[in-house]
């Protein structure tokens, strides 16, 4: 029953002095963190550009162009640039929800907290590429259009869909976790297997979701003038031949 009465694992405290606590939450994101990076110099240590190299380097090679694959087809233009970022989120997130399915240690993801920190690492991302990508100006005019009357819009669209980033993984990891819980109670020599095998295809498909969707805002703050580029290309164009076309004429 206790995975149904603790509703995060912040209430999981290890230590505690004063107002400062180490919960499960915390330990639980560094221990993701630390697998993460020894897993990355391991496979990375033994890198070659020859056609002998390690099973590991070409499961490395699979994972990343399959990123960059996807990261293509919303920003045709240079996908590799955000290869660090969203691949580290997609990471971060498939790592904890699958380690949190096996029951290894708490998902971090399940935390609120730790939600709304990726978020908040969205919400700080999209301009900073945004702004690398078009301009100060530039990527602050975003928010005056159509009108500078939609500033206030704008701005309070912003901060909602990263409310919302958080919200939709914290609600989706914790009811998958409340529904295994669930399922061990009524059946628990039959549904266990189930029920690990429903929480590994929700925790890649979740990690998936936020990546995805913080790339998409990127792509808003990022391609917005390609678009206007590719309009006003073509009426160059025609204008110019329009104007060498006219002493023919």
């Amino acid at each position: 029953m206790g995975g149904l009465e603790r509703l995060s694992p912040d209430e999981i405290v290890y230590w505690q002095w004063g107002a400062v606590q180490l919960n499960a939450t915390i330990v639980s994101t560094w221990l993701v963190g630390t697998i993460l990076v020894i897993a990355s110099w391991l496979v990375t240590r033994t890198i070659t550009d020859s056609f002998l190299f390690s099973r590991w380097q070409h499961f490395l090679e699979v994972i990343v162009e399959a990123i960059v694959g996807q990261i293509r087809e919303v920003i045709p233009r240079n996908p590799e640039r955000y290869v660090p970022f969203v691949g580290t989120l997609f990471l971060f997130i498939a790592v904890s929800n699958v380690l949190g399915v096996f029951q290894i240690f708490p998902a971090p993801t399940e935390s609120l907290s730790t939600d709304a920190a990726l978020a908040l690492c969205v919400l700080v991302a999209v301009p900073l590429f945004g702004i690398r990508e078009r301009g100060w100006i530039g990527y602050w005019k975003l928010y005056l259009q159509p009108s500078p009357l939609m500033l206030p819009f704008n701005i309070i669209g912003e901060l909602s869909r990263t409310l919302a980033l958080a919200v939709r993984l914290f609600g989706n990891m914790m009811s998958g976790a409340k529904i295994g819980a669930i399922l061990l109670i009524i059946a628990p020599l039959f549904f266990p297997l189930l029920s690990q095998a429903l929480g590994l295809l929700t925790g890649l498909i979740q990690a998936y979701i936020f990546a995805m969707l913080a790339l998409v805002y990127i792509a808003s703050a990022t391609q917005a003038h390609e678009a206007m580029e590719a309009r006003v290309a073509p009426s160059n164009t025609s204008h110019s031949d329009s104007k060498g076309a006219s002493p023919h004429g």
